[in-house]
C-alpha cells in the first residue's frame, strides 16, 4: 500500500486549504493508506497576513493528527522536514500550491527530496496556479516564481481544466490529472452552531460566504439585488473577512437602499457557524470575476445547497448549470438577477438540492485518494 506523506496546513489553522489538507489526510487513513502530515510551525507572518487572525475559533474544529515541523521562513526547519520525510521514507509526497509565498520553502523542499535515496514520488496539488489577483510586478514575477517551486514535480493534481491549461504551459512534459474539488460535507457533521446575526424569516436568504476580496463580486450581487428586489423578497447574508474593509460594501448598500435586504458580516465564521449560515440559506450566490475552482461551492454542496455562479475558470465545471445550479456571465448584475429570479420563480431549489445528493461521485474524497495513487504509480 502507497505511503503518503502531505505537507500543509492543519488545525490549529484556519480556512479552506487546512480543511482540505484536514480531510484528504482523514479519507488516506480511512482507505488504509499510512499517512504522515507534516504542518506548520508558524505560517504566515503578521505582516503578511491581512486577516486578523490565521487560528481556527471553530468550537468543533475539523482535526487529525499531524507534525508540526515547517516554518516557510526558516531554512532550518525545511532541513527537519526533510530529515523526517527520509527517515519516513514514504512512497510519495505531496505539496499543496496556491499561493507564491511558498515558493522558496517548496523550491528547497522539493530540490532535497528528489536527492533522498530512492526518492519519492513529488506530486503538487494545485489550488490556484496562479493567484487571484496580481499587481503588475508580481505578474512580471510570476512565471520565475512558478517554475522555481513546481519543477521537480513528477505530476500534478488541478481542480479545474483553466488550471490544467495553465499548468502545461509551464511544464507541457508532466503529467496532470484534472480531479474535481472534493466536498466539505464533514463541516455539517461537527454540528449545527446558531446563526450569528438575526435574519429575516419571513423571505428566502440568499449566501455568499468566504474570504471577501474583489475578485469575488459581492458588489455585482447588490448591483444585482434592486432587479431581483423588484419582483420578490429576498435577504442576503455576506459572511466572511472583509480583506480590504467592508466600508466600500457598506457605501453601496446605503447608495441603493438596501440597509433592509442585506446584512454584511464582517468576521472569519467558524465552521458550525458557517453550518447554521448554510442550513438557513435557500441558495449560495458566487458570482466572481475571475477563479479556477471555489471551495465555497464545495461547501454548498456538502450541505445540498444549490449555487448560482458565473462561468469563470473552472466554476461551470463544479456547478452544473440546470441541474445543481445556475451559471451566468460574470460581472451582468442584469443577467444575475434574472438567475435569482428563475431559481425562485420555477422552485429550482429541491430538485436541484436532490441533484446534488444523488450525484455520482465525482466529489468524493476516495476519489481524489484513487487519482492520487494512480498519478504515484504513473511513469
Amino acid at each position: 500500500m502507497t505511503r503518503f506523506c502531505l505537507i500543509g496546513p492543519t488545525y490549529p489553522y484556519r480556512g479552506g486549504i487546512a480543511h482540505y489538507t484536514t480531510l484528504l489526510t482523514r479519507h488516506l487513513r480511512a482507505a488504509d493508506y499510512e499517512t504522515l502530515l507534516i504542518s506548520f510551525s508558524r505560517q504566515y507572518p503578521a505582516w503578511l497576513f491581512p486577516g486578523r487572525s490565521d487560528r481556527d475559533p471553530s468550537e468543533r474544529p475539523l482535526r487529525t493528527e499531524a507534525e508540526y515541523l515547517l516554518d516557510p521562513l526558516n531554512p532550518l526547519s525545511w532541513r527537519r522536514t526533510l530529515r523526517r520525510i527520509r527517515n519516513w521514507r514514504p512512497d510519495v509526497v505531496v505539496f499543496p500550491w496556491w499561493v507564491p509565498f511558498w515558493a522558496p520553502a517548496w523550491a528547497a523542499l522539493g530540490r532535497g527530496i528528489k536527492r533522498l535515496p530512492d526518492s519519492p514520488r513529488l506530486l503538487f496539488i494545485c489550488h490556484n496556479v496562479l493567484p487571484h489577483e496580481q499587481g503588475r510586478l508580481s505578474r512580471l514575477l510570476l512565471p520565475t516564481v512558478i517554475k522555481l517551486a513546481l519543477a521537480p514535480a513528477d505530476g500534478f493534481i488541478a481542480h479545474s481544466q483553466a488550471d490544467k491549461a495553465i499548468l502545461t504551459q509551464f511544464f507541457p512534459q508532466i503529467c496532470i490529472e484534472v480531479t474535481p474539488h472534493p466536498t466539505y460535507a464533514e463541516l455539517g457533521q461537527n454540528g449545527i452552531g446558531a446563526l450569528p446575526v438575526a435574519l429575516p424569516d419571513d423571505r428566502p436568504l440568499l449566501l455568499f460566504a468566504g474570504f471577501i476580496r474583489p475578485y469575488k463580486g459581492l458588489d455585482v450581487l447588490l448591483a444585482a439585488l434592486p432587479l431581483v428586489l423588484a419582483k420578490r423578497p429576498v435577504h442576503l447574508l455576506a459572511a466572511g473577512e472583509f480583506w480590504q474593509g467592508a466600508k466600500i460594501y457598506q457605501e453601496q448598500v446605503e447608495q441603493l437602499g438596501l440597509q433592509a435586504h442585506v446584512t454584511l458580516l464582517d468576521e472569519y465564521v467558524p465552521d458550525e457557524t458557517l453550518a447554521a449560515c448554510l442550513d438557513r440559506a435557500d441558495v449560495v450566490v458566487l458570482p466572481y470575476r475571475s477563479a479556477t475552482q471555489s471551495g465555497v461551492i464545495q461547501l454548498a454542496f456538502g450541505q445540498s445547497k444549490p449555487v448560482i455562479t458565473t462561468h469563470v475558470g473552472g466554476l461551470a465545471e463544479a456547478v452544473e448549470d440546470g441541474r445543481t445550479g445556475l451559471v451566468v456571465p460574470p460581472e451582468n448584475p442584469q443577467a444575475l438577477a434574472e438567475a435569482i429570479e428563475r431559481f425562485f420563480a420555477d422552485g429550482l431549489g429541491g430538485v436541484f438540492a436532490e441533484n446534488i445528493r444523488g450525484g455520482d461521485g465525482r466529489f468524493a474524497w476516495i476519489h481524489l485518494a484513487a487519482q492520487l495513487n494512480a498519478l504515484a504509480t504513473k511513469g
